[in-house]
């Protein structure tokens, strides 16, 4: 993720060619054909295309699209920032996102930097020209965006945007600038928005803490959205443990800087174990819903988690940078709800009322509300991501860690497929629970969820305790005594 950008370097605009899906000629047969009734018109498979005349493009990129065949009016867009030494179509080809573009229904829009911009093909985004609402890379990218809604009809209340590295990074900073503009965002390996204010700040960024309060953060935010009101943009954070590019600990200052900037604090509102060695720590707002969400993915070095294959979970392929985890992207489009959008889009069905949790035990919750006139099914969310589908109006939710606090929602889905308004939301402990033990450093704790940093020091969760330096030299044990309650056990933990 090295930002080096030598400034005397002029910016340059390059344009790759890419390939027409068919001929001429076969065009031309195909729609003879169906005229005489002989055959269908064969369907033109969508790819990786660029655009140009976007905008002004202050900040000389390039835009790529890549937009599902037949993609209605209305539907989603996903601004996809790639990393340094990369490119949109290295981007498009190992991310994932054009897999759930297709089954979800949006567009994905590419914005790519080049070595005219960057030697290493960074967004500047440590650079203030490019950084600043209204200036440079910051404001071509919104460009593009305004140019989708334009061409693709897309839907502006659900915009996201979401990057690696550098593109993390810059992520950060669309976010910042242009909350009025994204619904949400995923920062992969980044930095938080308003760390730095030229290279010698960035790199400082890049590979040490900063440490600042939450609120100091949050108004790094609110400085560069020219005060905005809110609402406030929805934040996923992905960070590998083993990351020596980008300091683990930004993960956690990233956390601080959106909790404070949506008003909850920085203790999680619940945890869970996915695959890959990933923990997921969910941040609600006041009204239950995921605000922020936080992914540790353990001993991940620095990259985009993927995890090859033909599940609906899995997605992408390896390569430099794009190391075999967990399907970032599958989850991010879970936070951001786009599994809901697509297979028929939403429909006026209203939410469904009474529910309740009916029981719980170790590892399960049994939940139960009223039937909504129309409805053909409905879907469970746990923690805003669905989690399963029933024709009935109960459902248990099996598979959980016990003692563990989770909530709620449900949502009517009609015959077309299409998700009506969610449910109020509940929540419910499991019960049974069993004492746990971590030993890390201090980052780490923090980067977990487990412990929390402020003015240079680290304190556990829940108890509060302080643990020393935010830094890697120091380490403890700590025990969760309770779901989200830790103290420092270094003398021992039970087997």
């Amino acid at each position: 993720m090295n930002p080096t950008s030598p400034p005397s370097v002029p910016r340059r605009s390059w344009r790759l060619t890419w390939p027409c899906p068919a001929s001429a000629a076969a065009t031309v047969l195909s729609l003879i054909a169906v005229v005489l009734g002989l055959s269908p018109a064969p369907a033109q498979a969508a790819s990786l295309q660029e655009v140009t005349g976007f905008g002004s493009n202050p900040g000389s990129l390039q835009m790529f699209q890549y937009v599902p065949d037949g993609l209605p009016s209305g539907a989603p867009l996903v601004v996809a920032l790639h990393g340094c030494t990369q490119s949109a179509s290295d981007y498009y080809g190992h991310s994932g996102w054009p897999k759930y573009a297709d089954l979800y229904g949006f567009a994905v829009v590419f914005p790519q930097t080049t070595g005219s911009n960057n030697v290493n093909s960074c967004f500047n985004w440590f650079q203030s020209s490019d950084y600043t609402r209204g200036q440079g890379e910051a404001l071509s990218i919104k460009q593009m965006v305004d140019y989708a809604k334009s061409h693709y009809g897309s839907d502006p209340s659900r915009v996201y945007v979401t990057g690696l590295s550098a593109g993390g990074a810059m992520t950060s900073v669309m976010l910042a600038d242009y909350p009025d503009v994204f619904a949400g965002g995923a920062i992969d390996s980044g930095i938080p928005a308003g760390c730095a204010t030229d290279l010698s700040s960035g790199l400082t960024c890049q590979n040490s803490a900063v440490s600042k309060t939450p609120q100091q953060w949050g108004d790094a935010v609110r400085t560069a959205s020219g005060n905005w009101g809110g609402p406030w943009p929805r934040v996923a954070i992905w960070q590998g443990t083993g990351d020596t590019t980008v300091n683990p600990a930004n993960a956690a200052e990233e956390r601080d800087q959106w909790t404070d900037v949506q008003g909850i604090g920085q203790t999680p509102s619940s945890t869970t174990t996915l695959n890959g060695g990933t923990t997921q720590a969910v941040y609600n707002d006041s009204s239950g819903k995921p605000a922020v969400e936080t992914f540790s993915v353990s001993g991940m070095a620095h990259g985009l988690a993927v995890n090859p294959g033909s599940g609906t979970d899995q997605c992408g392929s390896t390569g430099t940078y794009y190391l075999n985890y967990i399907c970032s992207s599958y989850w991010t489009a879970k936070f951001w709800g786009l599994d809901t959008s697509g297979g028929g889009g939403t429909s006026s069905l209203p939410a469904p009322t009474g529910l309740t949790v009916t029981g719980t035990a170790d590892t399960t919750v049994s939940l139960s509300w009223s039937a909504v006139s129309g409805a053909a099914s409905y879907n469970v969310y746990r923690g805003g991501s669905k989690v399963g589908s029933t024709t009935g109006t109960s459902f248990d939710d099996t598979g959980l860690n016990s003692g563990t606090h989770y909530s709620y929602t449900v949502a009517a889905v009609d015959s077309a497929g299409a998700v009506g308004t969610r449910s109020s939301t509940v929540s419910a402990t499991t019960t049974g629970y069993q004492p746990q033990c971590f030993t890390d450093n201090n980052y780490n704790q923090v980067a977990a969820g487990r412990a929390h940093q402020s003015l240079g020091y680290v304190h556990a969760n829940g108890s509060n305790q302080n643990m020393g330096l935010y830094n890697v030299a120091v380490t403890h044990t700590l025990e969760e005594t309770s779901s989200g309650y830790y103290v420092i056990a270094d003398s021992g933990c039970p087997s």
